[in-house]
């Protein structure tokens, strides 16, 4: 492992966050079935950065238990993927006008 993974002194794990944005950058969203546009809005709403909160936290969690990082990455991805769902199904609009 090279030192830029190494853990800070102290705060925000940033090796993992670099850990997970390594791996983010690595998905293949090129599948057949996918039309161009869509995997590339997909890459653009996957990739836009933040914290990365939710997969660092798994990655942490799993080294706290003695599981190497790399090994958490698909899960930690799948908690990222998720999340991202979340936030662009949130910012549809409402087709039926519901307040819910």
């Amino acid at each position: 492992m090279s030192g830029a993974l190494e853990p800070p002194g102290g705060g925000y794990p940033e090796h993992l966050r670099i850990l997970v944005e390594r791996y983010l950058e690595s998905l293949d969203f090129a599948a057949q079935s996918l039309r161009g546009e869509l995997a590339e809005a997909m890459r653009y709403s996957l990739l836009a950065g933040g914290k990365r909160i939710r997969p660092v936290l798994t990655l942490a969690v799993g080294e706290s238990c003695g599981r190497p990082p790399e090994s958490m990455l698909p899960t930690a991805a799948a908690f990222e993927l998720i999340h991202t769902y979340s936030l662009i199904h949130d910012d549809l609009p409402a087709i039926d006008d519901d307040d819910l």
